[in-house]
């Protein structure tokens, strides 16, 4: 495993934006590096060259192998992976992929994205199911003892996002996970906001399937996302639509549905997205992980502890381990006010509202938070300068 730690002026090199601002906005779409906005110009620039099919012939062995990387990002197998447009499309093709009866049971967490709780609600007034939410324990996170005791016959998914949206908290996802084998309960991880900041090892975590999406951490280009699905539960999983790429259509009234994970692909795809999504995922790969963990902790604690000194500032962050997201609200400004005075100093930041994780909000008294989400290639200066705004 690579444990050198990061270099950062290299990582700031092949950063260029790094010279005009503060990119605190990685959770919402982190930049690019050279690498991969490279490797999608080149992909578009042949494509307006020679052709898109053509194009995509030309680079059928780089495209296919995203596969083999987001394998080895994962630790799992290459048929198990589907490239998906966005992080939300491949959740939603995993969850509406279960053909729920009257009855049956959805636990998932006080902080899941809104965007889940939405699809579980539907799901719920379709097909009669109970959406029930795990409690906290006091750090904020998913209570396990809490999720055991909520074990019974009629739970049928447990469904959390390990990194919500709205603040600094990791849930435990391998706890979760041990769990869910334990009571032969599928687990559905939205990773959306943890792929790229932190080791995912779908073996150690347990889940049976995992959505990602590439703009965030992993630094790729918008509009590109990977969905996990073990193997051995693919087959009690019917995609929710088929085409004749995820399909076969053998005679007029029959067809035949892939054995793979892409049986939940649309034929039709962001193929320059696809291509320099893996050069994202080999990029982040040749850093490691780890080393990329932990320079995203340690920047993220020392803007927390910075902030928490601030006067006016309350950081609003749970979590027994925290991540690379910091939240917070100031006593005299709102936070549009808040992002509007660090836009014109460059610095981006994000405003995370109630509807990214209303529930959680709501049981806390939250309305609308600064998020500041840190990176490998931020530095220490660059927190300096952020926490003397204040």
């Amino acid at each position: 495993m690579h444990t050198d730690p990061v270099d950062v002026n290299q990582a700031r090199k092949d950063t260029p934006a790094c010279e005009k601002i503060i990119h605190f906005n990685n959770a919402g779409a982190s930049l690019m590096p050279l690498p991969v906005t490279q490797a999608l110009h080149h992909y578009l620039e042949t494509e307006a060259r020679i052709g898109g099919y053509e194009t995509a012939d030309l680079h059928a062995d780089s495209l296919n192998s995203l596969y083999s990387s987001a394998a080895r990002l994962l630790n799992c197998q290459p048929e198990e992976i589907a490239f998906v447009e966005n992080a939300t499309r491949a959740w939603d093709m995993a969850f509406y992929a279960f053909n729920f009866k009257p009855g049956d049971k959805i636990l998932t967490a006080i902080a899941e994205y809104g965007s889940n709780v939405i699809a579980y609600l539907q799901q719920a007034k379709r097909f009669g199911i109970e959406v029930v939410f795990i409690p906290d324990d006091e750090y904020g996170q998913v209570d396990t003892d809490a999720l055991s005791k909520m074990i019974d016959s009629k739970v049928k998914l447990i469904s959390i996002s390990h990194i919500p949206t709205g603040g600094g908290l990791v849930n435990p996802a391998i706890e979760i996970g041990r769990i869910a084998r334990q009571n032969n309960i599928p687990f559905l991880l939205d990773a959306c906001q943890s792929a790229g900041q932190i080791p995912l090892d779908v073996e150690s975590i347990g889940c049976d399937l995992l959505s990602i999406t590439g703009r965030k951490y992993l630094r790729g280009p918008r509009g590109t996302g990977l969905l996990y699905i073990r193997n051995n539960i693919l087959n009690q999983l019917d995609p929710p639509f088929l085409d004749q790429h995820a399909a076969e259509l053998i005679s007029p009234i029959e067809y035949k549905v892939r054995e793979d994970a892409r049986k939940f692909e649309n034929w039709e795809q962001f193929f320059a997205g696809k291509y320099a999504l893996g050069v994202a995922i080999d990029y982040a790969l040749s850093w490691g992980l780890g080393p990329i963990q932990q320079r995203i902790y340690d920047l993220a604690d020392k803007l927390r502890n910075q902030l928490s000194n601030c006067k006016d500032i309350t950081v609003t962050d749970t979590g027994k381990e925290k991540c690379g997201i910091v939240t917070f609200y100031s006593r005299s400004l709102g936070a549009n006010s808040i992002k509007k005075m660090l836009s014109q100093k460059n610095i981006n930041v994000s405003i995370s509202d109630g509807s990214g994780t209303l529930v959680s909000f709501q049981q806390r008294g939250l309305n609308e938070l600064v998020r500041a989400s840190v990176h490998y290639f931020n530095t220490e200066e660059e927190i300096e300068t952020f926490v003397g705004c204040f």
